[in-house]
């Protein structure tokens, strides 16, 4: 089959093929539909040390699809079945597992597979998308839950008035869930405007310029310092300008992925009895279902979140082209686009 393929760092990916795939016992395998190109997948092919990640991999744990094949102990799934996948893989076995929560599990594995044709998933990472949610919409599932995971850990109540740096994908879908949650004021900020209006369509008040008067520009467009500052780009000193931007004993959550480490004063954060929470995949039974629920249809659309849809032949391109902030959001990559 055909795939986007990882050889090395510093080394676009290629188009080639692999071996097609086929179900172990507990298996399904998908004939991919669509696949979002993940920040994170920019990281990994940077350092991928970190995330075990070799030559030959293929990327891509953003997808849904149609199973073509079935385990012989796979249940509650057929050929047919159109379902969007849940990235981590879990033992399957242990506590967390246990209460749909794989992400904590000690074996928790972060999948690849989506930037091909076909890929291979355990049928526990599966979930059957409503009838009314087109195949393709499934992959937004996985950021939305994401972003979806972040309002939960920032215990967010409606009134609240949200601050989101970083007008990235889950920047912005952090913005859906809180306007969705009853935000009074959702303001998102970044260097660049170019996404000012698709922030505003997915459901923020107002849209600031980050500059040297973030802070009072949030305050001004918040009506007041906001009681929660959602860090959704991971750059150095982005954790220390949510500080200072937050009001007293507000609430700053980190979720942009910083590697490399970080510097910020944490005297400001103490002054400030600041309450510092981080957050990072999500919880299978319950969130995931929730994000299914929202492509649905609502006052505001997950969809709007899309720029792009390619098929794999200017994978590498784009992928490289990511690399730069263009003006481009989620690129769908759907591997049988004509």
């Amino acid at each position: 089959m055909k795939a986007a393929i990882f050889d090395r760092v510093g080394v676009p990916l290629r188009i080639g093929t692999v071996p097609d795939p086929t179900p172990a016992p507990g298996e399904v395998v998908l004939r991919v539909a669509a696949c979002g190109i993940c920040g994170s997948d920019l990281h990994i092919t940077e350092d991928p040390v970190p995330f075990g990640i070799e030559a030959g991999f293929v990327l891509g744990h953003e997808f849904s699809g149609d199973i073509v094949a079935v385990g012989s102990e796979a249940t509650g799934l057929r050929i047919g079945d159109r379902v969007a996948v849940v990235p981590m893989r879990g033992c399957g076995h242990c506590e967390a597992c246990e209460r749909g929560d794989p992400a904590r599990c000690r074996e928790m594995e972060l999948i690849g597979g989506g930037y091909a044709q076909y890929a291979t998933v355990a049928a526990r990472q599966c979930h059957i998308l409503p009838g009314d949610v087109a195949l393709e919409d499934g992959a937004l599932a996985e950021p939305l839950s994401v972003a979806l995971h972040c309002i939960v850990r920032s215990g967010m109540k409606p009134g609240d008035r949200a601050a989101i740096l970083g007008a990235g994908p889950i920047g912005l879908l952090v913005a859906f869930w809180a306007r969705r949650m009853g935000a009074s004021r959702v303001v998102v900020a970044d260097i660049h405007g170019h996404q000012r209006e698709r922030a505003l369509a997915l459901g923020a008040t107002g849209f600031a310029l980050s500059g040297e008067k973030l802070t009072e520009n949030l305050a001004d467009l918040c009506g007041g310092a906001p009681d929660i500052v959602f860090e959704c780009v991971g750059k150095r000193g982005l954790i220390g300008a949510a500080v200072e931007a937050v009001r007293l004993q507000g609430t700053v959550v980190g979720v942009g992925l910083c590697i490399g480490g970080d510097e910020w004063d944490p005297f400001i954060a103490l002054t400030k009895e600041v309450n510092l929470r981080f957050s990072v995949f999500f919880h299978q039974r319950n969130e995931f279902g929730v994000a299914l629920d929202a492509l649905r249809g609502g006052p505001f659309a997950p969809q709007a979140l899309v720029t792009d849809r390619i098929d794999l032949s200017p994978v590498p391109q784009i992928f490289e082209s990511l690399r730069r902030r263009t003006t481009q959001c989620k690129v769908l990559i759907q591997p049988d686009l004509a």
